[in-house]
């Protein structure tokens, strides 16, 4: 189960070449197995949420727009996998839980407007019954603070999920709460689900931590 920031898969910087990278080793990934990938909406999604609230739009309308960015994400890394990407375009967890296949990649967007698409990676996890979540995001792995805000921020290689979601609760600062979705954090402390939080653009670190192996991100442990 991996959930892919859109910021990663489109930050205006060569995003074809990764895209089609992140592909080849998505499908060596799936190699014996079915692999689950949520797509987020990045700095498109943040560009039409500000203009539709700047144009008055309701939360709710800002949020279906969100979806939406997130499912063409979705659609541009299917394009990617070819006929490694299961068939349809599923709109909920339970139909991608229904796709499932071995050796085919899932991919999914958000569902419903509310919660972020890491929230969405643990209700499919929590679906599926898996045990593992891998977050692809901007940064290299969690952080007390910010780390483009603050150099010095404590860098951790493990947490509990309770320590993450002390870090992500907390209020005073701002810069946590984007480490992952507060929900995402309540359903796997839930349902005892783990985290790894990696380098979306460290194919290699991905890849690891789609396997199992060791990496240079975090790992949350619930």
């Amino acid at each position: 189960m991996v959930s892919i920031g859109g910021s990663i898969l489109i930050p205006g910087d060569g995003d074809s070449s990764y895209i089609e990278d992140l592909a080849c080793m998505l499908k060596r990934a799936a190699e014996g197995r079915c692999l689950f990938v949520v797509c987020g909406g990045g700095r498109v999604s943040r560009y039409y949420s500000d203009t539709g609230r700047a144009l008055g739009g309701s939360v709710e309308q800002l949020d279906a727009m969100g979806i939406m960015v997130t499912r063409v994400n979705a659609a541009l890394l299917r394009i990617a996998l070819g006929d490694r990407a299961s068939t349809g375009a599923p709109d909920t967890v339970e139909q991608a839980a229904s796709l499932r296949e071995e050796g085919k990649v899932v991919v999914m967007g958000g569902t419903a407007p509310g919660h972020t698409t890491d929230a969405v990676a643990t209700m499919l996890a929590r679906e599926l019954g898996a045990r593992t979540v891998v977050n692809a995001t901007s940064v290299d792995a969690v952080y007390s603070e910010d780390p483009a805000a603050n150099p010095d921020a404590e860098r951790f290689s493990a947490l509990s999920i309770d320590e993450l979601a002390e870090l992500v609760y907390s209020q005073h600062d701002a810069g946590r709460s984007s480490v992952f979705d507060p929900k995402g954090v309540r359903i796997a402390r839930e349902e005892g689900i783990d985290i790894i939080i990696v380098s979306g653009r460290d194919l290699e670190d991905l890849e690891a931590a789609i396997g199992g192996l060791p990496v240079k991100g975090t790992v949350v442990r619930s």
